[in-house]
């Protein structure tokens, strides 16, 4: 079976314009937003502020919340998200994991657009539910992996596409939040990277480890796991709620590079070997480089902004979404297996059916 290739979203092609015709302005996506938590908020202040997009309202729960929001977005509150679905063609679900299931069907039998954050859903069931909905609703699904848009990870994209990738190796640490508490560091961190590598291996998972635990009576904290590629590509993921710091980076060891990916402050350094030497008159070693360092460039602009933006296409029909329902529910499925693995001690997974 052919190796499935990268899912880089494709822009089609801009239409010819008769010098005689006029463009008519497209109006804006009538967008709301549906939870406004940490980042749910943050959805509807980029949508706020988005020419493509008019932020009808969002629903919540919290009346305190709800009210705030409609004096800093000027727009409407909805306690009840069911009351939203009605005003908007495209909705933002940002609501916790495991009512992802329930606000995202509802969306969808609504005829709506639908943009969920991470994790598609709390099981793969859940997941092949959503997905089943947008077919019969004809309505897009796009997931919300937000670091593809990380302006370092689009630059690492082009970089490494002439690169043979042996061993990828992510780490995404952090202080133990107030937040995402419902689901395990899997489903809340790990996923991410989950995300990353399958779409930098270009390859089907066939076999798996993983070792962690849980530092309370919550939800497993800290996991390490270890994915081998059917095209012989080894990515260890590393995800902790348990730092001292936030660390999100990911390294790309090449055959004839190491590339360092630093999601927070969005920098990609490439490290490339180099023997050269120089030598004095009498043939005393005086220094040998045995390597340098390159610093690429990347854009300043807002992960969450360039995702939106792209999910205002999408909706258009212009672009293709870059994680669509069925590439979330295979990070999915591997986050689940992770788990089982952290569950069950000394583990080791080699799987019947690649993923």
């Amino acid at each position: 079976m052919a190796e499935p290739g990268p899912a880089a979203p494709r822009a089609t092609p801009s239409p010819i314009i008769s010098p005689h015709c006029v463009a008519l302005p497209m109006n804006p996506v009538r967008v709301g937003v549906i939870g406004i938590g940490n980042m749910g908020w943050h959805h509807a202040r980029v949508l706020s502020l988005l020419r493509d997009a008019e932020l009808v309202g969002v629903a919540d729960p919290d009346h305190a919340r709800g009210q705030l929001a409609v004096q800093k977005f000027d727009c409407q509150w909805y306690p009840d998200y069911r009351d939203l679905l009605g005003h908007v063609e495209a909705v933002c679900i940002a609501v916790p994991t495991l009512l992802h299931h329930q606000v995202g069907l509802s969306a969808l039998q609504a005829g709506l657009h639908v943009l969920i954050e991470k994790p598609i859903a709390a099981t793969q069931e859940e997941a092949a539910e959503l997905i089943r909905a947008a077919e019969l609703a004809g309505k897009l699904l796009q997931v919300g992996h937000i670091e593809r848009f990380n302006p370092a990870f689009r630059e690492l994209l082009k970089v490494v596409s002439g690169e043979e990738i042996v061993v990828l190796e992510a780490r995404r640490h952090s202080p133990h939040p107030d937040r995402a508490n419902d689901v395990s560091v899997v489903l809340d961190l790990m996923i991410h990277d989950i995300d990353l590598v399958l779409e930098l291996a270009a390859s089907q998972v066939v076999r798996l480890a993983a070792a962690g635990g849980r530092s309370g009576d919550g939800p497993i904290d800290y996991v390490n796991a270890t994915l081998a590629f059917a095209n012989g590509v080894v990515a260890s993921l590393t995800a902790s709620k348990m730092a001292h710091r936030k660390i999100r980076r990911l390294y790309t060891h090449c055959r004839s590079s190491l590339m360092e990916t630093d999601f927070l402050n969005h920098n990609l350094r490439i490290h490339r070997r180099s023997h050269g030497s120089v030598s004095a008159d009498h043939g005393e070693l005086v220094y040998r480089n045995d390597g340098f360092i390159e610093e690429v460039s990347t854009t300043s602009i807002e992960p969450l902004y360039a995702e939106l933006e792209h999910f205002l296409q999408c909706v258009r029909g212009v672009e293709k979404p870059a994680v669509d329902g069925l590439q979330a529910s295979r990070a999915l499925q591997l986050a689940n297996l992770i788990e089982q693995c952290v569950e069950q001690p000394n583990l080791c997974m080699a799987l019947n059916e690649p993923i």
